[in-house]
């Protein structure tokens, strides 16, 4: 199978690699192509403007933005106006793709008030960003009604440490109520879009990419503080939840067959501050 990814990243780079190991042949377009492993063919390409030749034989794209800024203009023209691009040049060079996947983000849902959600929740983003992103979801499914949106909770994993240096810095407050989070470690994260390109023979139109527990932003900071030897964080008032009040759930995702390598943060944080992994220029 010939897959192209549009806008490789160090999350698509994973994806790929695993594409590449598979047996695949890989196309990555990037603004710096150079920073791609050799076993991913790199292809300059903006997704905010003129898009490369798209191989003939592409049988899988793959949507992996990453917006320049974090502004609603910066989004507007990668999400939604690279999405539209993505889907011209598709029809411009007479490609049609067996699957296309659009890695989207929960930050589409509201607050929900501690609530579980799931694909059927109604979107109701918080954030003009969030909104942006919506529209590029449903542009997706206007023009190509099997597509696949696959909204990720916040990744972490190489290099993606936050929290981890908010203990280490001494910055980490336990909030004094229920402050959820929801996450997926990117190797999972890389791990669902290649389970879902090639291995669920009717995928549905949109999937939840999360891990198995969502977690009180308190057990985490005290999980990292234990596993790093340090006291445990203070408590007192903390940012509001990044990604809103709400507790996302992934049944819909298991349901395909899908396993979890890090099934829950204590998995993915004891993988991280072993050094395992990199996180992909």
């Amino acid at each position: 199978m010939s897959v192209l990814i549009a806008g490789c990243g160090d999350l698509g780079t994973e994806a790929g690699l695993r594409f590449a190991a598979a047996g695949h042949a890989v196309t990555g377009w990037r603004r710096r192509p150079g920073l791609l492993p050799a076993f991913i063919r790199g292809v300059a390409a903006d997704l905010t403007g003129e898009l490369p030749a798209v191989p003939a034989d592409t049988e899988t794209v793959l949507f992996t933005p990453a917006a320049s800024g974090r502004g609603e203009e910066a989004y507007r023209s990668t999400y939604l106006h690279g999405l539209a691009r993505l889907l011209d040049a598709l029809e411009r060079d007479g490609v049609e793709p067996r699957r296309i996947l659009f890695v989207s983000s929960t930050a589409v849902y509201g607050d929900a008030d501690g609530a579980l959600v799931d694909e059927l929740t109604p979107a109701a983003p918080a954030s003009a960003t969030g909104a942006v992103i919506r529209e590029a979801e449903e542009l997706l499914h206007a023009r190509r009604p099997d597509g696949i949106v696959l909204r990720l909770a916040g990744i972490y994993g190489p290099g993606r440490t936050r929290l981890v240096d908010s203990v280490l810095g001494g910055t980490a407050v336990v909030p004094p109520g229920p402050h959820p989070t929801n996450r997926i470690h990117r190797d999972d994260a890389a791990a669902a879009i290649v389970h879902l390109a090639t291995v669920v023979p009717d995928p549905e139109p949109l999937y939840v990419g999360v891990d198995d527990e969502p977690a009180e932003l308190g057990d985490v900071l005290r999980f990292l503080a234990a596993e790093l030897g340090r006291g445990e964080p203070p408590t007192g008032e903390a940012p509001a939840a990044r990604g809103g009040n709400r507790r996302l759930s992934n049944a819909r995702l298991r349901a395909t067959g899908f396993e979890f390598a890090f099934p829950t943060f204590r998995e993915g944080y004891r993988s991280v501050l072993a050094g395992e992994g990199i996180r992909h220029p």
